[in-house]
């Protein structure tokens, strides 16, 4: 597969939900590209690690498919510098409320693990409801909305009550556990975002760290074990390849 035709690009005109500089922009499509360059070279090597399979050549295979997890090790640590610099373009101080997140620019995935980390560090600083800004879809394929559905499967998982605000690009979430009826503006209780930094919490942009978030080193280091796996699952694997690489093409999709 092509890098060209790799599904990892933004959907619509624009990832940030707020004015913004031409270079802050190019920033973000520079990281996500670069991504979605090493996804064409993943998928490409292991295309041809299961060629290499199939005709016997057990030695190419394995070398072509070491070849592409260094790729996709790549590929994952741009997505994570796009996602980590999108978030703090996007909720910069001044930018959103105390109680309010903003999820534009992220895939599907990324979306998801933010906003339970989010959840998570309001819920233990006191805070009572999250606005979330999932967006309207004007900019996704047949202006589908992609995040919102989401962002309701957390709330299902973690037993809270939610719901659309008028404005049908934000989701109101009870952190109570109670009926998500939206409070009065004045009521909202210090101690919620208040010092959450998000993706960088003070870290180098490479590294991301808001609480509880997983860093990009580790994406290498998954890697790294499946470096170990013995040949007889990586056989399997061969095998596996072609239906994997199905799904995957339709996992990274962004609001």
């Amino acid at each position: 597969m092509s890098a060209s035709s790799y599904p990892m690009t933004h959907i619509g005109a624009k990832p940030f939900n707020h004015s913004q500089s031409g270079d802050a922009e190019a920033e973000y499509d520079r990281l996500r590209d670069l991504a979605r360059q090493e996804a064409g070279k993943r998928s490409s090597c292991f295309d041809k690690a299961h060629q290499a399979y199939e005709r016997g050549d057990g030695a190419a295979a394995h070398q072509l498919s070491e070849e592409g997890k260094q790729h996709a090790a790549k590929m994952d640590q741009y997505n994570k510098q796009a996602s980590d610099y999108i978030f703090r373009e996007n909720n910069s101080q001044g930018r959103v409320p105390d109680d309010t997140i903003d999820l534009h620019g992220q895939f599907v995935e990324e979306a998801e693990q933010i906003l339970e980390q989010r959840i998570r560090y309001a819920q233990q600083n006191g805070q009572t409801h999250l606005h979330v800004i999932v967006g309207k879809g004007n900019h996704s394929v047949n202006h589908i909305q992609k995040i919102k559905p989401r962002v309701e499967q957390v709330c299902q998982e973690l037993g809270l009550q939610y719901s659309t605000e008028d404005n049908a690009g934000r989701v109101y979430i009870n952190l109570q556990g109670g009926p998500a009826t939206m409070p009065p503006a004045h009521s909202y209780q210090q101690g919620g975002q208040q010092g959450y930094q998000g993706p960088q919490s003070g870290q180098h942009q490479q590294q991301g760290g808001y609480p509880g978030q997983q860093q990009g080193g580790n994406y290498q280091g998954g890697n790294q074990q499946n470096n170990g796996q013995n040949d007889e699952l990586e056989k399997l694997a061969m095998k596996m390849l072609p239906r994997i690489l199905k799904k995957l093409d339709g996992c990274c999709t962004v609001m």
